[in-house]
């Protein structure tokens, strides 16, 4: 195995300046770097990480804690933290919760035990006792939140604007003519979910449409919930001619419920959903759809952990960052209501 005093050696330099080399620190001249960097490249060296984290107290990790890997909306989270992880030099760890509270505090106890960097968590609904997200922070590790807020602590925390979201969708139902429009709420103590009802209510109000609360459902954001719920408002007798689903697995689960009782997308009912997915635009009707920027609010969060981590992010209160959503209409509210 390579050694650091062979590559100090070969590029005629100092094990120091080797060193100081894979540290990125900027006190080494260019040409020299440029000299070690091919010797490095050469010998195929790649440093002890192990030995390097005992000295810098630093592992280069960082852990990922999402709720649900099978909702499509995550993937592209992990992989814009995963594209600015790697950029910086560090190693992401991904943990699935499923939407489970004790997973969730065993994710975050075995992260502590692997000593990462940092953590990167977009946290379980219905949790009340978050002294493991508490115990996380106290022990000096920083913590960036992605798409939720952890319940009464305040984080960095990268999301979107929900309500401006939520408030362009049902504007733009309101504007196709439909009045009673479904709304398939996720998990009532997700902070989104609350976010995005409360812009479909603001906008209803504020088109002088009253808010019906037998055409408000609220399910845990996956398929199975947005069928359900979907399939029970439409058996009504005064069944609502719209439906927005809280994300796209909703959504999926409203046309599937949409499709089983005869009706048809968008002449009988209109479907719009929260959430833009890689195959949304492809199932047949193409899906309406408020596009979050799910793979910029993964990178945005890693960069501003690393930031955190490396001391360029010093503000002394927590940094929000909230990025704008994106109405993307297509076949699904192709219809106006005459």
């Amino acid at each position: 195995m390579v050694t650091i005093r062979e590559v100090a050696r070969q590029a005629k330099v100092s094990v120091g300046t080797v060193s100081n080399v894979l540290a990125g620190s900027a006190s080494v001249r260019l040409e020299l770097r440029r000299r070690v960097e091919e010797v490095i490249r050469e010998l195929d060296y790649h440093p002890n990480q192990i030995a390097r984290s005992l000295k810098t107290r630093q592992t280069r990790t960082l852990g990922m804690v999402i709720s649900d890997i099978t909702n499509p909306f995550y993937p592209q989270i992990v992989r814009g933290a995963e594209d600015a992880a790697m950029l910086h030099g560090y190693l992401l760890f991904i943990l699935n919760t499923d939407e489970n509270a004790e997973r969730e505090r065993r994710a975050l106890s075995l992260l502590r035990a692997q000593r990462v960097d940092g953590l990167l968590l977009t946290v379980a609904p219905g949790l009340k006792d978050m002294t493991h997200v508490t115990q996380f922070r106290d022990s000096g590790l920083r913590i960036v939140c992605i798409d939720r807020s952890v319940p009464g602590i305040d984080l960095d925390l990268v999301s979107a604007d929900n309500v401006h979201g939520a408030r362009m969708c049902t504007q733009h139902l309101l504007s196709r003519g439909h009045r009673r429009i479904g709304f398939l709420g996720g998990s009532p103590g997700v902070r989104t979910a609350q976010q995005r009802l409360e812009g479909y209510e603001q906008t209803l109000r504020n088109a002088g449409v009253p808010v019906d609360p037998k055409l408000v459902r609220h399910g845990d954001f996956r398929l199975e919930s947005g069928y359900r719920l979907s399939k029970q408002m439409l058996l009504e007798a005064d069944p609502p001619t719209a439906l927005f689903a809280s994300n796209a697995m909703m959504g999926f689960g409203a046309l599937k419920a949409i499709q089983e009782l005869g009706l048809r997308c968008p002449e009988d009912v209109a479907l719009a959903a929260f959430d833009e997915v890689p195959f949304g635009d492809v199932i047949q009707p193409r899906l309406t759809v408020v596009a979050q920027p799910a793979y910029e609010m993964g990178r945005a969060g890693t960069e501003l952990l690393i930031a955190r981590l490396e001391g360029r992010e010093k503000s002394p209160v927590p940094v929000h960052l909230t990025l704008t959503p994106e109405l993307l209409v297509r076949q699904s509210t192709a219809i106006r209501l005459s």
